[in-house]
């Protein structure tokens, strides 16, 4: 139990020595002029907030100047015009201070909707080109906790986390910094002090929340994982009453991730306080300094007060990058789980050799191949298979003998360890990917159906299938009556993986979804696993008309179902055994002989 109970590795180990910010900017190149706008907004915004300390000193210094204050150097002399002149600057300043604001939060926040929305597409649109072996090795869960979660953390931080670093950083301590040198320069050394421990502390401080928060975005996406597995299989929990087992993994999952936030809690919650304790020290230091200065009338009493509200505007705000760092750091163990996914290199890459549907014979060739999963025994050993045009071939044998695995193979879900397969005498990795599936139909085993109504399945693939195509082929695969017996008909929702309807109707949409693609090249795999007797004779009927004028390729268990093939292939372990019609393998009386015995009950 206790491998069992182990985990799943969410994400691939390959790791990037690029920082994930640069990273980031890289991917976001075509944003760079909304950037660049959304970036101008934010520092003008902060230049209008820093207005108020300046218009403070100046009513102080009209007070106490009168004729010789700042603007009545200007010709104003009138005390009262210049608190008018005053208030008309100060009413001009707070108008373009919310234009401004508005401006870049606009900005910043489409921004961010941009990006989000962008990435989460290129992501998929990644993963869908990826080999099936890299699902195989990965869940599904840690697979959408990065295609939501993770991109919407970077949502979060480009929402707010972008503007605070950038006001901060460029316009606090650029410009208040200049003040203070240029009102105060004896004072603002002293001032300062504090500024780099604070900086150097914060930089320092978040490095060691990384790995806290890489962990934390490994956690979720276990914890995503267990949920969506455990939710798809909710009938099996139900079945084996095993409710409280998945609540007591659920629960160690959960704790996991709650622990390792804790951890990350811990940390990230003593800096703000850390913090306050050099702004204190620098604001002590320009209340007794400053105040020294202007009592021995080296700085005026307005400028003292100026300073006295700049500095409070310079230090408060670094306490607040304590949360934006955090922002950017989750933001940032977000960003290499995703771009390792976009740097994942796509295995099976398409050819450039076109192969037009209407043009494609159906002449498959199998040459040598050899094929072996990752660190495991070759499943298909020098196999070499001729199939003709518009011949009907079925391959039997046990299970794992890997007849399926030659499906795979012939749609480049996996690419062959050695040898060639070829579609009408053209190496299938030199042919146009999305031709060379487009030209075969597959029903599997496995049916799966999407959630949308019964029309919408049928026509999956070939979405502009009219409604007389979809009933057409609906009546060929035996599914009509019972699809008019839905309580909708054909626009009936059939649920998440088509969960409203049996096994039997589920594999005979799925047979009317392959007729209406109307491949040259057909593949029954098991095809009629999940139907009853009375199904499967139906279909059986059908045959005939179903793989007429294509080739067809049938992999069976029930032997019943492919007795009239052209010939019939046994496999065993990965190797062609047997070769012939129904009637040449029973006169050999070897393995398909026997498997005959077994399933008709002929002795």
């Amino acid at each position: 139990m206790a491998i069992i109970s182990k985990s799943p590795q969410v994400l691939n180990s390959r790791s990037n020595s690029t920082h994930p910010f640069l990273r980031l900017l890289n991917y976001g190149q075509q944003y760079r002029q909304q950037v660049f706008q959304a970036t101008a907004f934010s520092i003008l915004n902060k230049i209008f907030d820093l207005a108020p300390p300046w218009l403070i000193g100046t009513a102080v210094d009209i007070l106490v100047q009168q004729q010789d204050s700042i603007i009545g150097r200007f010709g104003v002399k009138d005390v009262f015009w210049q608190f008018v002149l005053l208030s008309g600057v100060t009413i001009l300043i707070w108008m373009l201070e919310s234009l401004s604001e508005y401006g870049f939060d606009r900005l910043w926040r489409n921004l961010a909707q941009n990006i989000q929305h962008n990435l989460r597409l290129d992501a998929y649109r990644h993963l869908q080109e990826l080999e099936s072996a890299y699902f195989e090795e990965r869940s599904t869960g840690g697979l959408l906790s990065i295609l939501s979660d993770d991109i919407n953390q970077l949502d979060d931080f480009l929402n707010v986390g972008a503007n605070d670093i950038i006001q901060v950083a460029v316009t606090l301590v650029v410009f208040i910094g200049g003040a203070f040198f240029i009102l105060a320069p004896s004072v603002a050394v002293m001032t300062m002090l504090p500024i780099p421990f604070i900086i150097w502390g914060s930089l320092n401080y978040q490095n060691r929340l990384t790995s806290r928060y890489e962990d934390v975005r490994e956690k979720v996406g276990l914890l995503n994982s267990l949920l969506a597995n455990n939710i798809s299989g909710i009938n099996t929990i139900k079945s084996f009453a095993a409710e409280e087992y998945e609540n007591g993994r659920l629960r160690r999952e959960s704790e996991a991730y709650r622990q390792s936030n804790t951890k990350a809690i811990k940390l990230s919650a003593a800096f703000v306080p850390l913090i306050r304790m050099l702004i204190l020290a620098g604001f002590s230091l320009l209340l007794v300094l400053g105040g020294m200065a202007a009592y021995y009338g080296q700085i005026s009493i307005g400028s003292y007060s100026v300073l006295l509200v700049l500095i409070q505007n310079m230090l408060w705000p670094l306490a607040s990058l304590g949360g934006t760092f955090d922002l950017y750091q989750q933001a940032m163990a977000s960003t290499n789980r995703i771009m390792n996914l976009l740097d994942t290199p796509i295995k099976i890459n398409t050819g450039d050799v076109p192969l037009p549907i209407e043009q494609v014979r159906g002449e498959i060739s199998f040459q040598k191949v050899t094929f072996a999963y990752p660190d495991r025994e070759p499943i298909i050993k020098n196999l070499s298979l001729n199939i003709p045009t518009g011949g009907t071939i079925a391959i039997v044998g046990s299970t794992g003998s890997g007849k399926s695995t030659l499906v795979k193979l012939l749609l480049r879900f996996y690419e062959l360890s050695s040898g060639i397969i070829t579609v009408d005498g053209i190496d299938i990795q030199k042919l146009n990917l999305r031709e060379l599936r487009r030209s075969i139909g597959l029903v599997s085993q496995d049916v799966f159906l999407f959630h949308g109504s019964v029309a919408e399945n049928i026509a999956y693939g070939t979405f502009d299938a009219s409604d007389e195509a979809i009933i057409k082929a609906a009546k060929v695969a035996e599914a009509h009556d019972f699809i008019m017996g839905l309580p909708d008909g054909y626009e009936t929702i059939v649920g998440e993986r088509g969960q409203k309807l049996s096994g039997g109707q589920r594999q005979r949409i799925a047979i009317a979804r392959a007729i209406v693609k109307n491949p040259p090249i057909l593949i029954l795999d098991e095809a009629t696993s999940a139907v009853d007797n009375e199904t499967e004779a139906a279909i059986q009927r059908s045959l005939e008309r179903i793989t007429a004028n294509r080739t067809t390729i049938a992999i069976a268990h029930r032997l019943s179902t492919i007795r009239n093939a052209d010939c019939i292939y046994v496999m065993e372990d990965g190797e062609l055994v047997e070769s012939g019609t129904h009637e040449d393998l029973l006169d050999k009386n070897e393995i398909y002989a026997g498997l005959w015995r077994v399933q008709s009950g002929v002795r």
